[in-house]
């Protein structure tokens, strides 16, 4: 269980590093791009970058935030059963979780696939859109392996993994 726990960290910290990177070019980028504009000169596909850059940023964050806790938790009528309903809840929760984004990590490698075939470009600038989309579903099955981790934990201490 340990070695799976520092697996998951460490993934998330790699990605969190690179969400980064990603976040502060899409700053630069848009400021260069404000700043050009007041010459008339705006940065030709900016909006292209900033987009494939944001959805980067996004998958790449999505298992540290989980690990963190950061993400919306409304448990108002949770709150309310016992601790043992609780846990039984939360493993419900993880479970269904780990399945569904384990589910769409698939289909975007399948989808990104597709892209990698027909070769697929953005319109202005004529990046190739699969490495952002297989990008995003490696987010999302880092995502799936927080929520096993999640759902083991809370299997075997009941009291750890509970918010």
């Amino acid at each position: 269980m340990e070695i799976l726990e520092r697996i998951t960290k460490f993934l998330n910290q790699v990605l969190l590093a690179i969400a980064g990177v990603f976040l502060v070019a899409m700053v630069c980028l848009t400021c260069a791009d404000i700043i050009s504009r007041l010459v008339w000169v705006p940065i030709l596909g900016s909006v292209e970058l900033v987009a494939l850059f944001g959805s980067v940023v996004t998958a790449f964050a999505l298992g540290y935030t989980q690990l963190r806790r950061g993400h919306i938790w409304v448990d108002v009528l949770i709150s309310l059963f016992p601790d043992g309903v609780k846990r039984i809840l939360n493993i419900i929760n993880s479970l269904i979780c780990m399945c569904f984004f384990a589910i769409v990590a698939w289909r975007i490698t399948v989808w990104s696939g597709t892209l990698l075939r027909t070769g697929e470009l953005t319109e202005t600038l004529r990046i190739i859109y699969y490495p952002f989309s297989y990008g995003a579903a490696l987010g999302c099955a880092v995502l799936s392996l927080v929520f096993l981790t999640d759902c083991l934990k809370s299997m075997i201490s009941p009291k750890e993994n509970e918010k």
